[in-house]
């Protein structure tokens, strides 16, 4: 039996166009009433993830590409960048691209130097900032957007940090070395007492991959990209399928 069931939201567990359905949230209901604790894992800000978190209620939300882990409202888990390097990939990005958006979370803060932040969906609640001078803290993930990847990478390379590309974006993330779901899975297992054979995941991006592989059952949804299909233990229905749903029904509430 699964002690703990771990989701990504975008693409996996939210339909293409960003809801839930109820089918789902009577599903995840009836699971939890049964044993497992539920979590979340997701490359989004806790800020972008706010409005399904209080809607799902997980007992806990691996957020910002897995550097935070927070349950009843409390981090738990924190995986940063130091101030000097935070502060140093965002002065490289805007030498190189002036123009450049840039975010930079600390936390459930997240810096962004945009004019259109009221009209975002995902960080309406951001804090403009223009990096025209230091920030004063660390940093746990920074994203740019940029117009190549080769630029990313190449920064990445110079401050020893790991890259995140997304699918379908031209944004890229950077986060500690180290860093990432894998990791915030393995701090969270060790926190509950659950090992790791007795967790499922889904999934649907590179991202996800580890996340997937570590995990008792990794399953990928239909619309998973290729690289996940071919390594999940299991393919379930779409994401507009209620795929996720579907497991579950089959494999933990049967």
């Amino acid at each position: 039996m699964q002690k703990l069931i771990l989701t990504d939201l975008d693409h996996t567990l939210l339909k293409t166009d960003g809801t839930i359905s109820l089918r789902t949230l009577e599903v995840l209901r009836k699971c939890r009433e049964k044993g497992p604790l539920f979590a979340i894992a997701t490359a989004r800000y806790w800020i972008g993830a706010e409005r399904y978190i209080e809607l799902l209620k997980p007992d806990c939300e691996i957020t910002t590409d897995g550097t935070l882990i927070h349950a009843a409202d409390r981090c738990i888990y924190s995986c940063e960048l130091t101030a000097d390097v935070t502060n140093g990939i965002v002065e490289e990005l805007l030498r190189i691209v002036p123009t450049a958006e840039i975010t930079v979370a600390n936390g459930k803060t997240v810096y962004w130097n945009s004019r259109h932040i009221a009209e975002s969906e995902k960080l309406h609640k951001a804090v403009y900032f223009e990096y025209d001078r230091p920030l004063r803290c660390s940093g746990n993930k920074i994203v740019a957007e940029l117009p190549d990847e080769s630029i990313a990478r190449d920064i990445a390379d110079k401050f020893g940090c790991k890259l995140q590309c997304y699918r379908g974006e031209n944004w890229y993330g950077f986060l500690p070395s180290g860093a990432g779901k894998t990791a915030a899975i393995n701090a969270l297992a060790e926190k509950c007492g659950i090992s790791l054979a007795e967790t499922v995941s889904f999934g649907d991006d590179k991202n996800d991959i580890d996340m997937l592989k570590m995990c008792g059952t990794g399953v990928a949804v239909a619309n998973a990209v290729q690289e996940v299909l071919d390594i999940a233990d299991e393919v379930t229905a779409s994401n507009d399928e209620d795929g996720v749903a579907l497991w579950l029904e089959k494999n933990v509430l049967a």
